[in-house]
């Protein structure tokens, strides 16, 4: 057993963080055959959770996720950091690199408070405050009312059972990971398209640091990370924010990576989809698709998102 941790790994502080945490110590345990004593844990309060009553549109976005742990991991506080990768701004400092991605999980996110997205009662108040879910929502059911719900997975269930909802959604991955696989219906990814990045836990390190980057490259998933960085680069060339309703799905066969995406106006009224296939790895494929939807789409969209780079 080392005389000091190996690997200081930031983490949010949040349940489903920490269990993704602990997914990762796990795994770096495992593939160097270090005691689990080698990882060691740092949690940090992201300013996401403190603030849970309004949107983070409103609020500074994704970097409320982020920005602790950015500080610590540059100040040499940590060596790494867990994310939740869809959480992650697209464009990151140069100081950060994304050096590794898990094994992606189930995709899909769960309706909680029906049996499918038909059966849930007209004019029922649906709570999301994700512009993807809320669009999706409103283009299949524009009788449904959409309602501002934050907050981790615990709380959201709670809001739920105290009526500030009918329904409400969450990924599968995150109640899968904190053992809650028997909660909600799943909606599939392919009809339900998921956010991008979705279910995929990534570890961050700073770009110079060759050691931390060899340790973390031993629990690199190749296809998960294909797909988030597809993912990330059709993000980055629709230039949308927090507010930008925004849904993309990945699927990998052979090397060659299936990406379908959708965008949608706020109001769900407009909603256009696109897809490609290209080999993994291609950062042109996915600014290619990003420049197709927006050639697309008329202003209602458009009004919403940036330009390709």
């Amino acid at each position: 057993m080392p005389a000091s941790p190996l690997i200081r790994l930031g983490t949010r502080q949040s349940p489903l963080a920490m269990a993704q945490a602990h997914e990762t110590r796990a795994r770096l345990c495992a593939a160097h055959g270090w005691d689990e004593a080698a990882v060691e844990l740092v949690p940090v309060v992201a300013s996401g959770d403190k603030i849970q009553d309004r949107p983070l549109a409103e609020i500074g976005g994704k970097a409320l996720w982020t920005r602790e742990l950015d500080f610590w991991l540059v100040e040499g506080r940590i060596d790494a950091a867990v994310h939740s990768m869809k959480d992650v701004e697209t464009l990151r400092p140069q100081a950060i690199a994304i050096a590794a991605i898990l094994p992606r999980a189930d995709k899909a996110d769960r309706l909680l408070g029906a049996a499918s997205i038909a059966e849930i009662p007209h004019g029922a108040r649906v709570g999301t405050s994700a512009p993807r879910r809320a669009a999706q929502l409103l283009h299949l059911r524009p009788d449904l009312a959409v309602v501002g719900i934050r907050g981790n997975v615990a709380t959201r269930m709670a809001k739920l059972a105290a009526g500030e909802a009918d329904a409400t959604f969450l990924a599968a991955a995150g109640l899968d990971r904190l053992g809650e696989d028997a909660v909600g219906v799943r909606l599939a990814p392919e009809d339900w398209l998921p956010a991008p990045a979705q279910a995929a836990i990534g570890i961050e390190c700073r770009t110079g640091d060759d050691r931390t980057r060899d340790y973390l490259s031993a629990i690199n998933h190749p296809p998960s990370h294909a797909e988030v960085m597809a993912e990330r680069r059709l993000l980055e060339g629709l230039g949308g924010g927090c507010s930008s309703p925004i849904a993309a799905l990945s699927d990998t066969a052979g090397g060659s990576i299936h990406l379908r995406a959708a965008i949608f106006s706020p109001d769900g009224k407009v909603r256009i989809g696109d897809e490609a296939r290209f080999e993994a790895g291609d950062t042109q494929a996915p600014l290619d698709l990003a420049r197709a939807l927006l050639n697309e789409s008329p202003p209602e969209i458009t009004a919403h998102f940036g330009s390709v780079p």
